[in-house]
């Protein structure tokens, strides 16, 4: 039971004051009350260019939890408070310098769903594909699905009036909510709907005093006129709106806590329909013909944002993706079109596939195509459909005439344009150009009868410009409005009213232009990595926060920690902050962010170079693992099988600093390299094959293996002249100057004495059979020794065992093997390697079905380590296990990593293989036979 609230008297200090609140916080609400540095650090920014500091954070269980704290706050000298959800704006609008409410915790459920209304009351930290998926056994959806779809929330969607492809058909978030229960400031209890309902005392009798304003002060015939509050919603003639004219407030009037939604139809027959034409100019000058033929979406691309290549793309340099329902309205559709080339993809893989590249283009567009990095800023503005093509022209000159780049796309069909623009934010000359750019672009818009936003709102980056579209007239009565709901000021302060400027708080002033922070702050905030559920396509990242559900171990999450560290303010003990290293301790440096994150955040070599920082000069701080899993490929080398002899002790697990859940591996009695030497070569090498550790001293059946399937191939196999390694364990355990070390050694014994018939170069590929070890070779080696030659030489030259097969025999027929496949790509591969030729050889081989995604969550060392056990099962539960269960009876069960089999041993009755293992299986058989 909630206790009443004191309300003290004047608090002296900052400090202080925050810590007065947070203890009133916590004696008022039911939820969480977190002051703590890693709270604050977390939320200092959204998706945007803009960083606020908060006191702290409350993570609301209900109505009477964000009831309480509204209170508190307005108690305590009026606190700011700003509502957060999945903190994807891009305008600002999700940060605060006051009390963060986090949505996301405890208010993100479905109360009810009603099929037959088509309605759901849903509460505000519900996730958008929560909704969905709910709703389409009942072939229901939500109409708005902005591309973050994924890990966005209802409540931000209605705080910004969300939109996303399919607005043409089934309009933006507000026209799509019925009734919503909101909290004011004062803490009144609302319930918004039409006639009027729920308008706070006064709203009514100031619109009745500026009706001839509101008739006149809105641009007509634009479908995404999103920036302001939707006051004209509330005149006589269109029902006084309430619920309405509250979409789209960014948090300003008050805090939603209930929302009933309408839900629509899905389309009996999804077809995609994609249209090549010329360039952009030309799509976005058909795209408004096209809106007679009733599409569900008309969405724009260009091809300076297809970095992956136009495969499955129609021929052209610009393309309209126009999802219609059925086969017949998509044959209409192209007879119509007047289009260059067209596509008509009915299969949902194929669809899903090609609506991937539209979804990630909000990162993808952060990275010029020469790697300069885009921000946003400019993000989202609308014409009138039919000035599209014109207002882009026109853009696309303004942009050459600032010495600007950027890449447009977005919802043509609506006349909706997304952009991102490589400003130079980190200089004063760079942010004065983007203020300028900002003015004369907000101009453009205006002439051209367009919404400064047309999507994400106007947070900070745009609200200063309002008067620019409607008037110092229309804009003093915004903030009148405000007024009347929130009289003290304290909801979401700056953004919309009376509004900060669009170049003060920008999140890159005072951070150094090198280092860990200047890495970090490549992350612009669309929290790919926080998706939840099941994974759509093959998706690694971000394993940990999918077990765990916590910001803070999310790539995001840990981005804006080192970002944060780097500036000082809020983390101020650099590389020797406990709250970094807590947050990346659960990191394991699977690599996925390195590809499934839009923007390529690398957060496990981020991880790498902080763990280095953290411990330098401090080495007996580190803990026991990093000495004895880290320094695994020594200690095999120097007592090899001996170790099994310490391993099988009482005390082993704790004296090696390793978790007692886990049994420790056990070393072969004989190598693979002593193998090979007594076996020797049986022809003469056409590739150098690595003899990782792993395979070597643990594993060496699969080097075995592969030697075997390799010469069936007609290739001759040669070692290294002496012992090789690639350093993974040094890196992934932060040890950079040891994995530097054990990598040059590598590379004389490669390049050295060996001569060249057995180093790998441009006519011999050094073959890798362990992905981890593969993926070290070609990444982290030229990264880690950029100044050797040696490095980039060698990383060109690694194949993996399917890439080798595929390259250098390719005449060569596998064994045909007829069996199921279940089983898990390794992590690394997928971010790093590819595995486009293991798909390819496994279908030569006739192993059928698809290896699922995610990680095994042992990842080396990090499922050893003591603490880690629960969080490591709860990876391999997210996909592995799944999958393994679901595989039909007799499946081969595929694992080429040797963690990933490690981990299948531990957790189940099955027993994973490399594919060279069950190559060189089927030759024997063929053999015998």
């Amino acid at each position: 039971m909630r206790r009443g609230l004191r309300h003290p008297g004047t608090v002296g200090t900052h400090e202080d004051h925050a810590s007065a609140l947070a203890a009133e916080l916590r004696a008022a609400v039911a939820g969480d009350v977190d002051f703590s540095v890693t709270a604050r650090a977390l939320t200092t920014m959204d998706a945007s260019n803009y960083r606020r500091v908060p006191v702290g954070t409350v993570a609301p269980r209900d109505a009477d939890d964000v009831a309480a704290a509204l209170e508190a706050c307005r108690a305590h000298g009026a606190t700011p408070v700003v509502a957060r959800g999945g903190g994807t704006s891009i305008g600002g609008q999700a940060t605060g310098t006051g009390v963060v409410l986090d949505l996301t915790r405890h208010m993100g459920g479905i109360v009810s769903l009603d099929p037959e209304s088509r309605t759901a009351v849903v509460r505000p930290g519900l996730v958008l594909d929560r909704l969905r998926e709910a709703a389409r056994p009942h072939g229901l959806t939500f109409g708005p699905d902005p591309s973050t779809h994924s890990r966005c929330t209802l409540g931000g969607m209605i705080g910004n009036n969300a939109c996303g492809a399919h607005s043409v058909a089934w309009g933006t978030t507000a026209d799509n909510v019925r009734s919503l229960d909101v909290v004011s400031y004062r803490g009144a209890r609302l319930t918004l709907g039409r006639d009027g309902q729920g308008a706070p005392p006064g709203l009514r009798e100031l619109v009745d005093r500026h009706l001839a304003l509101l008739r006149t002060g809105y641009p007509a015939g634009l479908p995404r006129r999103i920036s302001g509050y939707a006051l004209d919603a509330l005149l006589p003639e269109r029902g006084t709106d309430v619920v309405r004219s509250f979409c789209g407030s960014e948090g300003t009037l008050g805090v939603v806590t209930e929302a009933t939604v309408r839900l629509v139809p899905l389309p009996a027959d999804p077809v995609l329909v994609v249209l090549g034409y010329a360039d952009e100019s030309a799509a976005a000058d058909a795209a408004a013909g096209l809106l007679p033929y009733r599409p569900l979406t008309v969405e724009g691309m260009a091809a300076d944002l297809v970095r992956g290549g136009t495969e499955g793309l129609p021929r052209g340099g610009a393309w309209l993706f126009c999802e219609v329902d059925g086969e017949g309205a998509a044959r209409r559709l192209v007879r119509a079109a007047d289009a260059l080339d067209a596509a008509i993809v009915s299969d949902p893989a194929g669809q899903r596939a090609l609506w991937r590249i539209r979804e990630d283009a909000a990162g993808t567009a952060t990275r010029m195509p020469d790697g300069a990095e885009a921000w946003p800023g400019w993000e989202d503005c609308a014409v009138p459909p039919a000035r599209l093509g014109a207002y882009l022209r026109e853009f696309r000159s303004l942009l050459a005439d600032f010495g600007l780049r950027g890449t447009p796309y977005g919802h043509f069909g609506d006349g909706c344009v997304h952009v991102r623009i490589d400003f130079d934010l980190w200089t004063g000359k760079g942010v004065r150009d983007f203020r300028r750019f900002s003015e004369a672009v907000a101009d453009l818009v205006v002439a051209h009868g367009g919404s400064l936003s047309g999507e994400h709102g106007d947070g900070q980056a745009r609200a200063e410009l309002l008067p620019r579209m409607y008037g110092e007239e229309l804009v003093g009565l915004f903030g009148a409005v405000k007024d009347v709901w929130d009289p003290d000021g304290g909801l979401n302060p700056g953004m919309l009213v009376r509004p900060k400027r669009l170049d003060e708080g920008l999140r890159f002033e005072g951070l150094p232009l090198v280092g860990l922070g200047r890495e970090a702050a490549r992350c612009v905030g669309v929290a790919k990595c926080r998706t939840e559920g099941p994974s759509s396509g093959p998706s690694v990242m971000c394993p940990s926060y999918r077990a765990t559900g916590e910001e803070k171990h999310s790539t995001r999450g840990r981005a804006r920690l080192l970002h944060e560290m780097a500036l000082g303010e809020v983390i101020t003990d650099g590389l020797r902050s406990e709250e970094v290293r807590e947050a990346l301790d659960l990191c394991l440096s699977c690599k996925g962010c390195r590809s499934d994150c839009p923007v390529g955040v690398d957060m496990a070599a981020y991880k790498a170079e902080f763990l280095d920082g953290h411990y330098a000069g401090r080495p007996f701080a580190r803990p026991r693992s990093h000495w004895t899993m880290g320094g695994l490929p020594r200690w095999l080398d120097l007592f090899g099988r001996g170790m099994n002899t310490v391993t099988r002790l009482p005390f082993a697990a704790r004296l090696a600093g390793v978790t007692p859940e886990r049994a420790l591996p056990r070393v072969a009695d004989r190598t693979f390299v002593s193998w090979f030497g007594e076996r020797g070569s049986r022809r003469p090498p056409d590739l150098t094959l690595w003899p990782d550790t792993f395979t070597n001293h643990l594993a060496p059946e699969v080097g075995r293996a592969a030697v075997r399937v390799l010469e069936d191939a007609g290739l001759g196999v040669a070692l290294p002249p002496g012992r090789v390694c690639c350093g993974l364990t040094y890196v992934s355990t932060g040890r950079l100057g040891a994995a530097r070390k054990v990598m040059r050694r590598t590379l004389d014994v490669i390049g050295g004495a060996g001569g060249p018939d057995v180093a790998p170069g441009p006519g011999r590929p050094l073959v890798v059979l362990e992905p981890s070890c593969a993926a070290t070779l070609r990444t982290d080696l030229p990264e880690l020794l950029p100044d050797d030659p040696r490095a980039a030489r060698l990383a060109a030259s690694v194949l993996t065992f399917a890439e080798a097969l595929e390259t250098l025999a390719p005449d060569w027929n596998p064994p045909r093997l007829d069996r199921r496949v279940a089983g898990q790509t390794h992590c690394h591969q997928h971010a790093v390697l590819g595995d486009a030729p293991d798909r390819r050889l496994r279908a030569r081989a006739g192993l059928t079905g698809e290896l699922s995604g995610g990680c095994c969550g042992l990842a080396g060392n990090f499922g050893f380590e003591p603490g880690h056990y629960e969080v490591s099962a709860a990876c391999a539960e997210d996909q592995l296990l799944p999958a393994l269960r679901e595989a039909p009876e007799g499946s081969e069960v595929l694992a080429d990593g040797f963690s990933c089999r490690t981990q299948i041993a531990d957790l189940t009755d099955f027993r994973g293989r490399h594919l060279a293992e069950v190559l060189a299986e089927g030759l024997e058989e063929g053999a015998e036979g």
